[in-house]
């Protein structure tokens, strides 16, 4: 039996939404000073790449429905392999500049395969 698709989509909006309560109300000076929260975020990060790239599996035309899916996945294998460069500038602005559209973007992905 083939996976259902929306659970992919439902796992990477968890961590999106989990994304947004860490890091509301914070700064970068915050991210960067806190190890607890740097972990939380870039661990978030890692479970939206890993169900995205599962989502490519199951369902590449859904999947291809979300922009930059192959940068998201890329930046996964990135924050697990290259843990020792991890660049904490680029993590906060992906979280800043990127997640609120992917939120966006996963909702009406969700609300389509519901319908």
């Amino acid at each position: 039996m083939r996976p259902d698709p929306r659970a992919y989509l439902w796992d990477a909006l968890h961590a999106v939404e989990l994304l947004s309560q860490f890091s509301e109300g914070k700064s970068f000076t915050d991210y960067e000073a806190d190890a607890m929260l740097r972990s939380a975020v870039e661990r978030q990060f890692e479970i939206i790449g890993e169900a995205l790239n599962q989502l490519r599996e199951v369902d590449a035309e859904l999947a291809s429905a979300i922009p930059d899916v192959n940068r998201i996945v890329a930046f996964r294998n990135i924050l697990i392999h290259g843990y020792a460069s991890v660049d904490d500038a680029l993590v906060w602005q992906t979280l800043t500049d990127k997640v609120p559209a992917l939120d966006q973007v996963l909702r009406r992905l969700l609300d389509q395969a519901d319908d």
